[in-house]
């Protein structure tokens, strides 16, 4: 049924007449005489009947009456709720990134999103960062953070947030902690904890070692900065992790920061999202809010 048509149909019974309804809708009569036409014959029975002046409902019409009222409440209800929802953020979003910003890039953006945003669903989805451009392209993901070194992609949008400065971290106690300078050489016969594979500054440090023909097979892996951080502290070798994720520690007097030269493992938070995505007022309000966060990380 043509909701036009329900709609021109309850004005009728409403007024009780032709007249009343057109002039209410601003039609001409012959239009609500059409209208009522064609939904008697979708319906093979007649609505209305004319008693002199007055236009009552048949009995049909008087169970036509509240599905009319209630199709038409909910068509207004679903235009409400679509139109609201194209400048009020509300949904889901699905946002990928790696632990190291998960754990201490993201909270503070999270924290201020969830509280101007309620209505709005934040799943976080940990992983690798080369996964997670894979998730944009195929739309598993509205949105990501990768810390790698900058990208020059062609089909996804990729925006630099903050170059992340690296640290090699030992205990204080550490050998290479008396030396004014770490070369990269010094590193042949020390243990290093990595992070898992896949992660880009593992990757760039392998690489850099590979570069000085350094290769070392007792290394130890793990799946957690916390748990690195841990055992460097306790003694059972030394790691590369972004700045940020061990300033706490270092401050504190826990760590040190080698005096190394990072530029080889150099890497930056990116803000990855696929170009031709619909930016929703959701993902458009989340990109706002990291923007203006990642301005102090700088």
């Amino acid at each position: 049924m043509d909701l036009k048509h329900l709609h021109t149909f309850k004005v009728v019974a409403d007024t009780r007449g032709f007249t009343k309804a057109a002039e209410q809708l601003s039609y001409a009569q012959s239009s609500v005489t059409t209208q009522i036409q064609a939904l008697e014959e979708e319906l093979h029975t007649r609505l209305f009947d004319r008693l002199g002046k007055q236009t009552v409902l048949t009995e049909a019409g008087q169970k036509l009456l509240p599905y009319a009222i209630k199709l038409l409440e909910l068509h207004d209800t679903a235009v409400t709720d679509l139109t609201s929802s194209l400048t009020i953020p509300s949904g889901t979003l699905t946002i990928g990134a790696p632990e190291s910003l998960a754990a201490f890039r993201l909270p503070a953006i999270i924290h201020a999103f969830t509280q101007r945003y309620p209505q709005v669903k934040l799943i976080l989805r940990p992983g690798a960062c080369r996964m997670f451009r894979n998730l944009i392209s195929m739309g598993d993901l509205d949105l990501a953070f990768v810390l790698e070194p900058e990208l020059d992609e062609t089909q996804l949008h990729c925006e630099t947030l903050a170059l992340e400065q690296m640290a090699l971290i030992a205990p204080p106690s550490h050998p290479l902690a008396a030396l004014e300078r770490v070369d990269t050489l010094d590193l042949k016969d020390v243990s290093l904890l990595h992070t898992e594979p896949g992660c880009s500054y593992r990757a760039l440090l392998e690489h850099h070692l590979a570069s000085q023909r350094i290769y070392k097979s007792s290394d130890l892996e793990f799946w957690s900065i916390e748990t690195i951080k841990n055992c460097v502290i306790a003694g059972l070798g030394i790691s590369l992790l972004p700045l940020v994720s061990v300033r706490s520690e270092i401050e504190s007097g826990k760590l040190i920061r080698l005096p190394w030269d990072d530029s080889p493992c150099r890497v930056a938070t990116q803000m990855v999202y696929h170009p031709d995505k619909w930016m929703s007022p959701a993902l458009q309000a989340f990109i706002n809010l990291t923007r203006s966060e990642a301005a102090s990380w700088r």
